[in-house]
């Protein structure tokens, strides 16, 4: 039976006008995002193969482009698709930071920190520059690979507050591996960072280690 043929209280798209999107499971929330199923499959039996077949939402989601595109009833299009939908989540969070004084809100920094970098293949080491009320100025990526306390530069990242004049900033690392406790030499880059900041008149706020299903900040262990 098609989702047209459904009652109407079931079918994904009616069930999100009247309940909100939160009522929707996973595997209804893509098939919306699918609109059509195949021969024989509808929309949200194959957004549930596709789940399933990837091993849960996230890794559908970030899935490289050969085997999101190798995957039944999916291709070029679609992953065009999903990319821009992923992109327009990430500009629309980045676009909220730059609008209010994040700290306020410090579960969106978190939630934007999670989108930038929870999925990067490989460690990745960023800054956020902020002004003096603690508004995004630019968000960008300084060091990538294996990131220790030799890989590191805090001149490099002094360099980038100088030049757009921060405030303050708010340094981020991800791993890969998942695990989202820091590690020693995460707090001895941090303990350097600080003092280096601290020298040019330039706060260090906090640095969050994200992982795959957490992240962590060191301000709040107390380890800034």
């Amino acid at each position: 039976m098609s989702i047209s043929q459904w009652p109407i209280d079931d079918r994904p798209r009616e069930k999100l006008l009247a309940k909100g999107p939160k009522a929707l499971t996973d595997a209804e929330l893509l098939a919306i995002f699918l609109r059509v199923g195949r021969k024989g499959v509808n929309a949200k039996q194959m957004a549930q193969e596709l789940i399933d077949h990837f091993g849960g939402l996230g890794p559908l989601l970030k899935a490289d482009y050969q085997s999101f595109c190798a995957a039944k009833g999916l291709g070029q299009a679609k992953f065009c698709q999903l990319q821009a939908t992923l992109e327009l989540t990430r500009r629309y969070l980045d676009e909220q930071l730059r609008s209010e004084d994040i700290f306020t809100s410090p579960g969106k920094v978190m939630d934007y920190l999670a989108i930038q970098m929870r999925d990067n293949h490989r460690e990745v080491f960023a800054v956020m520059l902020l002004d003096t009320r603690n508004r995004l100025i630019e968000f960008r990526e300084l060091f990538f690979g294996t990131i220790n306390s030799a890989s590191v530069y805090p001149r490099e990242v002094a360099k980038v507050a100088l030049d757009k004049n921060a405030s303050s900033v708010i340094v981020a690392h991800n791993h890969p591996s998942g695990n989202a406790e820091p590690s020693r030499a995460d707090i001895q880059i941090t303990k350097k960072l600080k003092a280096a900041l601290e020298i040019i008149d330039i706060k260090l706020l906090d640095h969050f280690v994200i992982g795959r299903g957490e992240i962590v900040s060191l301000a709040g262990l107390g380890k800034l």
